[in-house]
């Protein structure tokens, strides 16, 4: 084992996936699109952790393609507005972070298929 996973700190923090409301707030990243990438979020891989809590109140992590994206402003709104209309979440709080940084290998095969990497 490296000292990396000695120290227990994960890059990318695990999300809710047993979760009943998991699926749907899942789907309803998958409304929202990068308008310069014909590809939702979710696959793009620009959601890095959805949870939730047994309250229903979810924290979603979330990064753009760079920092410099002109809806960086924008984004983490149209995420919120997507999941808080999930029936059962109490409330959404989106945060965004660029550590680490997102990268292509972070897309869904759905996503490369679609962008023609595949």
């Amino acid at each position: 084992m490296s000292t990396e996973q000695n120290q227990g700190d994960l890059l990318i923090k695990p999300s809710s996936t047993e979760h009943a409301l998991y699926d749907a707030a899942v789907e309803a990243c998958k409304t929202v699109y990068d308008p310069e990438i014909p590809v939702n979020i979710f696959d793009l891989g620009l959601i890095y952790t959805i949870t939730i809590s047994d309250a229903g109140e979810v924290d979603v992590i979330m990064t753009l393609t760079a920092p410099g994206c002109p809806v960086a402003g924008e984004m983490p709104g149209w995420v919120q507005d997507a999941i808080s209309a999930v029936p059962g979440v109490q409330s959404v709080n989106v945060e965004m972070t660029f550590d680490p940084q997102w990268g292509m290998d972070m897309m869904s095969d759905e996503a490369r298929l679609e962008l023609g990497f595949m």
